[in-house]
């Protein structure tokens, strides 16, 4: 399967929505799976896979808890990185910007759709922090169960919310014999996109 600059839609978020739609017709594994990569002021990085919650021309979404590393990290460094591992397609996407809070009201409607239980896990745990055990877990997330039965609301805690990378370049791969790989990117330029072909 070839990528060639006539096959481009006309924005990186045409062809992601095209190729996300490749994906979930081919049935690949966690289609909306992505590595986010973030990294301290210091530049250390640190990778995680997280689910996209949300795409438009602004970006890519996801949510987390804000005191989790990831949500430190980008906050003190907003640089970051996305992929999307379509390995069924032997495609990938790579997404390259800064990442941003949403606004409480975004975070609080998608707060609100989510399952019960799943709230109640947010507000349970200590993301990314050292637990003596599963066990500190399960208790809490009994004590909210009791504090906040199934039909009472679960306020969103402060602490847990969307992000958004805000891309400045958006690469398409995609794989072709002899690794003469097919590579185009998306790259911001001022107030215009233009299209690049890199090396493989």
């Amino acid at each position: 399967m070839a990528l060639t600059e006539a096959d481009l839609s006309g924005s990186w978020l045409d062809q992601f929505l095209l190729w996300l739609e490749d994906a979930l017709r081919a049935e690949v594994p966690e289609p909306y799976a992505m590595v986010l990569a973030t990294a301290t002021r210091e530049g250390k990085p640190s990778t995680r896979s997280v689910l996209l919650r949300g795409v438009d021309q602004g970006g890519f979404v996801c949510h987390t808890n804000y005191s989790s590393r990831k949500g430190r990290e980008a906050a003190e460094n907003p640089a970051a990185s996305l992929l999307f591992p379509w390995y069924g397609l032997h495609r990938q996407v790579v997404a390259d910007g800064r990442v941003e809070r949403l606004g409480a009201a975004d975070s609080d409607a998608y707060f609100a759709a989510r399952p019960h239980l799943s709230k109640l896990s947010a507000l349970a745990s200590p993301q990314s922090q050292v637990i003596a055990s599963r066990k500190v877990l399960e208790d809490r997330h009994a004590e909210l169960l009791a504090e906040f039965p199934p039909g009472v609301p679960v306020p969103r805690p402060a602490h847990w919310g969307g992000l958004r990378l805000v891309p400045d370049a958006v690469e398409f791969w995609q794989a072709r014999p002899n690794r003469l790989h097919d590579r185009l990117r998306y790259r911001r330029a001022g107030t215009e996109w233009v299209v690049e072909r890199l090396a493989p």
